[in-house]
């Protein structure tokens, strides 16, 4: 057994690559072998080194850094979960036998791109007596764990003894995501930062307020002050009143708190975005005065126009635990240069004041120096489209800093003329030039046009996915299956790795399945392709699950009689699952026996219903949003239904061959719409609530068929 496991550490977790060694981790860790291997499951204890215990990083991006004691609890909970390991977790000023020891320590080899050192590096040593964790930072050693939860998942548990070093080229890495155009809960984005963490991904930016396309030639003003805009940060502020119309769809500042304080336990910091003076719609639907022709953009000559922006950052300045703030600040008015310098040169005098110089800002590129944006070098730029800006020269060589958020990577979801909905492979390997993304590549179109790898200016890369055409254009979750199986491949790129695309195959299913506090594939775990059944053989509270897993359901106030539920007057079936996500199938059979309309699924991401409001139609409900067919299930009739998901698309089979599939119009641009496809997670906390009629036979199956 100890032979084979050894064999399948060096073969799966180690690879030669021009006389060096490294673990095929995501990102790779550079790692030389000194022969022999390190069985985990001799380990008994994590000791936190006391000198260091409560030591923070302060170098990150995140005002609220976790000590040392805290990230190595954290990495205590990931063992226990990822890989059933159960260890102690100790203080102590040396390291024992068989223990995982973390301490500090100020290596020369910690240097990022530009030669400069940095804090997020770490060494590792694995040896006889277990493993040395030395961190240039609480922070850094983190991203030790992270290698170490990879390195252990790819070699059943066991590590080749050696060392290494290891550091990150670039201090920003993560993703982007529009949550002005789309909500997104809470919950969400703290599992979305576990899979960010996973892959030593350390930045989160969360675009907060926006607007769906204003077409100023098609919208009257009536209908661009009722467009649908968002704002997403929820205060009692007398000073904001009006702002956010939309409770239900955004942050509290608990809320807001959690979300920053979960992401900064796995070492990401979330970059919060209040878009002007572009992009603004929502804060001239609350205050109609201050816009101009083009109601999405703020008319910065009016009197109010900045003190309503400050207020409105002067109520939220104290809710963000970043060091970097985002104003937006993209696609103004080209004739209004001059007024646009004053305004962004105004926001960042004004947030180092207000914010004691704690916090930074940056904005999108738009106007460059050429055309007279003379904007304070202290203010970052994001690049994002080369038709606007030329990174390298209009700001780099200006003396600016750049974030690399390059259109080459771009996504939309649910539909784009323009750019994928899903991150592709072929562009990270490959890249525009055939060797492969990296940060630096900031122009796809012409390689001369972008900074070598080393030059001090480039902060990094961050993948940008936009919903352009709505909230209704994908549900929740599809944001994830957006990144999901490209997105641990550009952490490698951005983190300065070198996995190959076949590396990256042989263990990318491995390093998923062990992605800890997070299950954003909605998986359930099962013995058999049949996940959940339930035949209602009996009269009983509780209903036997004859799939063999477990999962018995429970009636409250409801009558079981001839193999049927028999649901009216608010009854339901309770299970102890939630959602299933992609792929599967919910059968079951049915007979409404009232015209009302109720629910027949409900769960945390969805709900399946016979009707909805004045209307009898099949609906799936996702995320606030009605997704209904052109059918009616017969009122008094057995019928045989079928909802199933196959990849990025939810379909209803009902008797033996009709078969409908559930889509969403979505619209951008005046009178232009298009169909798409919808993918909606199965519902499965709560059966026949609100629903009047019978049901047999519910089965829940991990396949499409």
């Amino acid at each position: 057994m100890q032979l084979r496991r050894f064999l399948f550490c060096t073969a799966s977790a180690l690879t030669w690559l021009r006389g060096h060694a490294k673990l095929v981790t995501v990102p790779t860790t550079p790692f030389t072998e000194t022969g022999g291997a390190y069985d985990l499951s001799k380990l008994t204890d994590i000791i936190v080194d006391s000198r260091y215990a409560n030591e923070v990083d302060h170098d990150g991006q995140t005002l609220i850094p976790p000590t040392l004691s805290q990230f190595a609890e954290t990495f205590r909970e990931d063992l226990k979960t990822s890989l059933g390991l159960d260890l102690h977790l100790a203080g102590g000023r040396k390291r024992r036998a068989n223990t995982i020891f973390v301490t500090l320590g100020n290596s020369t080899s910690f240097q990022d791109a530009a030669g400069r050192w940095t804090s997020e590096g770490y060494d590792l040593r694995v040896d006889d007596h277990g493993i040395i964790v030395t961190g240039a930072s609480p922070l850094g050693a983190w991203w030790a764990t992270r290698s170490i939860l990879q390195a252990a998942v790819t070699g059943d548990s066991v590590l080749a003894k050696g060392t290494g070093a290891d550091a990150p080229g670039w201090g920003t890495r993560g993703v982007f995501l529009d949550a002005g155009r789309h909500f997104y809960p809470a919950d969400f984005l703290v599992e979305m930062c576990s899979y960010l963490s996973f892959f030593k991904q350390n930045t989160f930016h969360i675009h907060l307020s926006d607007n769906l396309n204003n077409n100023v030639e098609e919208y009257s003003r009536e209908r661009s002050l009722e467009l649908y805009a968002a704002f997403r940060l929820w205060s009692e502020d007398p000073a904001v009143a009006g702002l956010n119309r939309r409770a239900n769809e955004s942050y509290t500042r608990e809320q807001f708190d959690f979300v920053q304080t979960q992401c900064a336990k796995r070492g990401v910091t979330i970059i919060p975005e209040i878009e002007t003076p572009g992009h603004a719609l929502v804060i001239v639907q609350w205050k109609p005065e201050l816009g101009l022709e083009d109601l999405s953009m703020l008319n910065l000559s009016h009197p109010e126009t900045l003190p309503t922006v400050k207020t409105i950052w002067k109520t939220f300045l104290p809710w963000f635990h970043s060091k970097v703030v985002h104003i937006g600040a993209d696609e103004y008015n080209s004739s209004l240069v001059g007024d646009y310098t004053n305004f962004v040169n105004d926001m960042n005098t004004f947030i180092i004041h207000e914010t004691g110089g704690s916090k930074s800002m940056r904005i999108w590129g738009t106007f460059t120096p050429k055309e007279g944006a003379n904007v304070s070098k202290s203010v970052s730029y994001q690049h994002w489209a080369n038709y606007d800006d030329h990174p390298y020269w209009d700001y780099i060589q200006n003396g600016y800093n750049v974030l690399n958020s390059d259109n080459y990577l771009y996504l939309v979801g649910g539909w784009s003329a323009s750019y994928p909905q899903e991150l592709e492979l072929s562009r990270i390997f490959q890249g525009p030039y055939g060797s492969g993304y990296s940060p630096v590549i900031m122009d796809s179109d012409s390689i001369g046009d972008n900074p070598p790898r080393n030059n001090k200016h480039v902060l990094g890369q961050v993948a940008a996915l936009w919903n352009d055409y709505g909230p209704n254009s994908t549900t929740v979750l599809q944001a994830y299956y957006s990144w999901r199986n490209a997105l641990p491949a550009l952490a490698d790129k951005q983190w300065g790795g070198n996995v190959t695309e076949e590396e990256y195959h042989s263990v990318f299913d491995a390093l998923h399945a062990a992605v800890p506090a997070q299950n954003l594939d909605r998986s359930i775990p099962s013995q058999s392709d049949t996940i959940l059944h339930y035949t209602f053989d009996h009269s009983s509270w509780t209903v036997t699950d004859h799939s063999g897993n477990g999962y018995h359901g429970r009636v409250h106030g409801c009558k079981i009689a001839d193999k049927s539920l028999h649901l009216a007057h608010g009854c339901y079936l309770e299970t102890p699952l939630g959602s299933k996500g992609r792929d599967y199938t919910l059968s079951f059979r049915v007979k409404p026996t009232s015209q009302t309309p109720g629910t027949l699924f409900a769960g945390p991401d969805s709900t399946f219903m016979n009707g909805n409001g004045t209307i009898s139609n099949v609906t799936l409900v996702s995320g606030g949003n009605p997704y209904s067919l052109n059918y009616s299930l017969p009122l008094n009739t057995w019928t045989d239904v079928s909802l199933v998901a196959e990849g990025n698309t939810t379909r209803l089979t009902v008797g033996q061959e009709e078969t409908m599939e559930f889509l969403t119009k979505i619209g951008d641009y005046g009178e232009y719409f298009e169909w798409a496809p919808i993918a909606v997670e199965a519902p499965l906390t709560r059966v026949g609530e609100g629903f009047t009629g019978l049901m047999q036979n519910i089965v829940l199956k991990g396949s499409a068929s």
